[in-house]
C-alpha cells in the first residue's frame, strides 16, 4: 500500500520530460516520460498513488486460524454473478490459505478505522485470537472474520486465481453482502497517506426550501 511522493525536479543526470503535444509547459502540466528504457518503478508507484483508493481489511479464517492483511487493491468485477477482485502477493502468507479454504472476506475500513489499516499492513502483524480481538470481529457466514463495525464487508468463494507478476489476482464471488446503516463515511489512500472524504457543504435557503 505505499507510494512514493512525486519528485518536484527531474532526477539527476536525466532532462525533463517534455510536455504532452498541444499543451503549454508550466504549473500543472502533464508531461511524458521519454525513457526508452520504459517507466521505473518509482514513477509507476508515484503516478498510482495519485489515484485514491478505499482501504479494507482481507481476513482468511476466524478464531484461532484468523489472518488478516490490509489492502487496498479492490475491484468490482461483475454483477451478473457478483464477482470482485482482490490483488495479493504472491510470496505472501494469505494467498496460499485463501486457495486451500476458498474463500475470503473483504472488510471496507471506515475513517475511523485507520489504526487497523496500520497494524494490519505490518509483517508482524498478529494472527488468530489477538487479530479477532483486535477487530472486534466475527465469524462470518464463510467462515472468515468480519468486522460488523466496517463501512461494509463482503464474503467471497474463491473462484479463480491468476497470476499477474508478483501478485496473484484473486476472484470471489460474494455470498453475502452487508452494510452500515449510516452515511458513508470511508477510509482513503492517496499518495502515501490516508485521507477521508471532505464533509458535505451545508445546503442553501433555496435547496432548503425546495426540499421542504
Amino acid at each position: 500500500m505505499t507510494t512514493t511522493a512525486p519528485p518536484d525536479t527531474a532526477a539527476p543526470g536525466r532532462a525533463a520530460s517534455p510536455a504532452v503535444p498541444g499543451t503549454a509547459a508550466g504549473p500543472g502540466t502533464i508531461t511524458a516520460v521519454p525513457d526508452t528504457a520504459g517507466p521505473d518503478t518509482a514513477g509507476f508507484r508515484s503516478a498510482m498513488g495519485r489515484f485514491p483508493t478505499g482501504v479494507t481489511l482481507l481476513t482468511q479464517g476466524s478464531g484461532e486460524d484468523t489472518v488478516v492483511i490490509t489492502l487496498n487493491s479492490l475491484i468490482s468485477v461483475s454483477l451478473d454473478p457478483l464477482l470482485l477482485l482482490v490483488s495479493v502477493k504472491s510470496a505472501g502468507r494469505i494467498r496460499p490459505r485463501v486457495g486451500a479454504a476458498g474463500s475470503f472476506a473483504v472488510n471496507v475500513l471506515g475513517r475511523g478505522q485507520q489504526d487497523l489499516a496500520l497494524e494490519f499492513c505490518r509483517p508482524d502483524r498478529s494472527e488468530g485470537h489477538t487479530a479477532m480481538r483486535r477487530m472486534e470481529a466475527v465469524p462470518g457466514v464463510t467462515g472468515n472474520a468480519v468486522i460488523p463495525s466496517a463501512e461494509a464487508y463482503v464474503e467471497c468463494v474463491l473462484e479463480n486465481e491468476h497470476e499477474a507478476g508478483d501478485h496473484t489476482l484473486l476472484i470471489g464471488r460474494a455470498v453475502l453482502v452487508a452494510t452500515r446503516d449510516r452515511a458513508p463515511d470511508p477510509l482513503l489512500f492517496h499518495r502515501g497517506g490516508f485521507t477521508g472524504l471532505p464533509a458535505p457543504e451545508p445546503a442553501s435557503a433555496h435547496e432548503r426550501r425546495s426540499a421542504a
